[in-house]
């Protein structure tokens, strides 16, 4: 058993940010699924908005963020995040990120979909990158905070969880949070505790078969948090970004909507341009828009890709801004200073998450969400670009504050360790790697960019089918990193499913055919485990 006054789970901008901002009052451990630099943060290539400049206000910021999620965000919360945002960016650059500058030192703003006005800070086409390595820096000159690499989080552990536990409407009954079961790199199972948890395990892009994530993307912390009695809210609002390069060999990457604000065009195989189409601010309409575009083009004329085209731009200009991009798309044989490339949408970023307040809390005492686990009210049924790391560094700092605030006494009752029971190793991991496969091409082919009714139920039968050889599986078996992943990824599927199958309308990154008309009011999908 390891002790801790603060236990982080997950390495991105929110975790670290969190453990910077608590370390001070006690020991911090981080965990890291992967490896350090493993994390949806480090992915993220476009950048983080916040008003800085004389010509752009909150306000404007604030009225792009509500456009963009499409009448289902918190306006509370959109002011807040929006209004802490520039301090936060101030932050990030006193730990050492150093965003992009112009000729005259000011800082060189992206303007991307759905923004009115250049706000983004960005570190050329790797910003996630850059504010990783430097949060990664800070942290590791506190003596306080230890981070631990290859660490799986298997559950979380609340008082509810104990042998013995009172039961909710006990008079003395509270449902806190103690730690954590964390598979090792030694493959044992160890118990870290800590009387406050942050959360911060990103997105869940890998149950879908096309996604711009990393391989940790699996929805480990929804997942957890939702077996431990956490509510979860618009899982249906899936975004799919509409730019990811079209390259098996590419596997999963992004071309970030940067290049979109600087000008790239997309265009069908023959030439043709065909956004203006579809929405009068063309090729900067919000990223549903955008996405679901692409997705009738394609369909329309039964074609695999579409194009998107800078290289009217001057190659010095396209090199400067985009270099990962350029470098890495002349890997695989294109040169985007001279010829278009060929893109198609992929998941990207999930809207919905754990349920939690204004300051990350969720309903069990001492435990934190932040990030893109979380659903903090702010993106609506449609995040606005660069408002993701935004809202991660805000929560995590917010959450910090108040868990410093309202720290629990440490937990004085036993834990009992990991059992794993009478589990043996596997000799069947094709079981994972089918049911893995399985799960993804479902959510892709049935609640995608379009769904339907009947599209959802079959999903809805086949998921539940899958969850079931999952649970035997897990049970009987010694848990490993793999299975782990596939329990938590099945049970995201599900939730995703049911929470667009409640949706009786389309609006913002949910569409169905069946419920084409968005409603004049609509409220949040909240699903609450028995």
């Amino acid at each position: 058993m390891s002790e801790f006054s603060h236990l982080v789970i997950g390495g991105g901008i929110a975790g670290l940010t969190f453990a910077l901002e608590v370390a001070h009052a006690g020991r911090v451990a981080v965990l890291f699924k992967k490896s350090l630099t493993q994390s949806s943060t480090a992915w993220a290539q476009g950048g983080v908005a916040a008003v800085t400049t004389p010509q752009d206000t909150l306000e404007s910021h604030i009225q792009d963020t509500l456009t963009a999620g499409a009448g289902l965000c918190n306006p509370r919360i959109v002011d807040l995040v929006v209004r802490e945002g520039p301090r936060r960016v101030e932050e990030l650059i006193s730990r050492g990120v150093r965003f992009d500058k112009s000729d005259s030192e000011q800082y060189h703003l992206h303007q991307e979909g759905g923004h009115s006005q250049r706000r983004i800070f960005h570190a050329a086409d790797q910003t996630g990158y850059e504010i990783q390595q430097a949060l990664l820096a800070r942290a590791r000159e506190h003596a306080n905070i230890e981070f631990f690499d290859n660490a799986n989080a298997v559950d979380i552990i609340t008082t509810r969880k104990l042998p013995g536990a009172r039961r909710e409407g006990s008079e003395k009954f509270e449902n806190r949070v103690l730690g954590a079961y964390v598979l090792m790199p030694d493959q044992n199972v160890r118990v870290f505790t800590a009387p406050t948890v942050l959360v911060a395990t990103g997105g869940a892009g890998k149950v879908y078969l096309y996604t711009s994530n990393p391989d940790v993307s699996s929805g480990d912390g929804i997942a957890m948090c939702y077996r431990a009695g956490c509510s979860i809210g618009n899982m249906e609002f899936f975004q799919f970004h509409p730019t990811c390069l079209y390259e098996p060999r590419a596997k999963t990457f992004l071309i970030t909507e940067a290049m979109r604000g600087e000008g790239a065009r997309l265009i069908r195989k023959n030439g043709q341009a065909f956004m203006h189409t579809y929405h009068p601010e063309g090729e900067l309409a919000p990223r549903d828009i955008v996405a679901r575009a692409i997705d009738h083009e394609m369909k329309l004329h039964g074609e695999e890709f579409v194009y998107l085209d800078i290289s009217h731009r001057k190659p010095d200009f396209i090199k400067k801004h985009f270099p990962t991009i350029y470098e890495r798309c002349l890997e695989y044989g294109y040169d985007i200073t001279t010829q278009p490339i060929p893109v198609v949408p992929a998941a990207h970023y999930c809207c919905g998450g754990v349920v939690c307040d204004e300051h990350g809390a969720t309903k069990i005492s001492g435990l934190y969400v932040a990030g893109e686990c979380a659903h903090t009210g702010l993106h609506g049924a449609n995040r606005l670009a660069s408002n993701s790391l935004l809202e991660g560094m805000v929560f995590a700092y917010r959450a910090a504050q108040h868990a410093l605030k309202n720290r629990l006494e440490d937990h004085t009752g036993a834990i009992p360790p990991w059992d794993p029971g009478s589990a043996v190793d596997s000799d069947e991991q094709v079981v994972i790697t089918q049911n893995w496969d399985e799960i993804r091409r479902c959510m892709w082919n049935y609640v995608g960019i379009v769904r339907s009714t009947k599209r959802l139920e079959r999903a809805l039968r086949r998921i539940e089918v899958i969850k079931q050889e999952i649970h035997d599986y897990y049970w009987n078996f010694t848990v490993t990193s793999d299975l782990l992943e596939l329990r938590n990824l099945c049970l995201v599927a599900e939730l995703v499913i049911c929470s667009a199958a409640a949706r009786k309308e389309s609006r913002g990154l949910h569409y169905t055919l069946d419920y084409p008309a968005m409603l004049p009011e609509s409220l949040d999908t909240i699903l609450t485990p028995d």
